[in-house]
């Protein structure tokens, strides 16, 4: 089991976001990105010394960080040993799927009349681009998760934002543990370019129609691989 050890070095340059007053909220926010970007991956004891000392927070403002995320799903409290980054079950994966179609089609059936504020996906779908290019599969699974936040934003729902943002960092704890993260991320960039040129012809139906397919051809390819593995 991995133990929290070097990997803290990372958080030196976090502190500086905190002020003496920092709150549960931030730092739940810190630990929060620090997992999605696997930072800390998934069996990942996390020491409440350690962290605390690191970012210059008191253990109980980190305590209630820890429960923060453990109702989000991503840490998981050991009893008599520990907080640890939780490790999904395929049932888990089946269910953000089935969430994350919800949100993202619905997001795109209510799109009114055209044009649509497509910046943010451009820019996602251009950094998936340069990472493909660059053989950076990490980064081109991170543009692939800036693509789709910025799709269900198009709602124009700060709860559906912070939503979204929670269920895609916990699918990262699946993606966290692929050997071959290349398989899992390339083939979906092209998909992500057709569904925004869907959207600059004005066309959001033939957007949700790609969309769906897409979804549910990830949720079969990454729920039949991590079963694979953990079985």
């Amino acid at each position: 089991m991995t133990e929290t050890g070097d990997t803290l070095e990372g958080l030196d340059e976090d502190r500086a976001l905190l002020d003496r007053t920092g709150t549960a909220d931030r730092v739940a926010k810190i630990l929060r990105d620090r997992i999605a970007e696997g930072f800390f991956p998934p069996g990942t004891q996390l020491s409440e010394k350690a962290i605390s000392d690191r970012l210059g927070v008191s253990r109980n403002t980190l305590r209630e960080a820890f429960r923060l995320l453990t109702h989000e799903r991503l840490l998981v409290h050991a009893l008599n040993r520990g907080v640890f980054v939780r490790r999904l079950t395929v049932e888990d994966l089946v269910d953000i799927y089935r969430v994350r179609r919800l949100m993202e089609c619905a997001a795109l059936r209510g799109l009114g009349e055209p044009p649509y504020p497509l910046d943010a996906l451009e820019a996602a779908v251009e950094r998936g681009r340069k990472a493909a290019r660059e053989e950076d599969w990490r980064e081109l699974g991170t543009a692939n998760i800036k693509f789709h936040e910025n799709l269900a934003a198009l709602a124009g729902s700060p709860r559906t934002d912070e939503l979204m943002r929670r269920i895609l960092a916990e699918l990262r704890l699946a993606f966290h543990v692929m050997a071959d993260p290349r398989r899992f991320h390339e083939p979906y960039l092209a998909r992500n370019q057709e569904i925004l040129q869907a959207l600059r012809s004005g066309d959001p139906a033939g957007a949700e129609r790609l969309l769906g397919r897409y979804l549910d051809d990830s949720r079969s390819q990454l729920a039949q691989a991590y079963e694979a593995l953990i079985s």
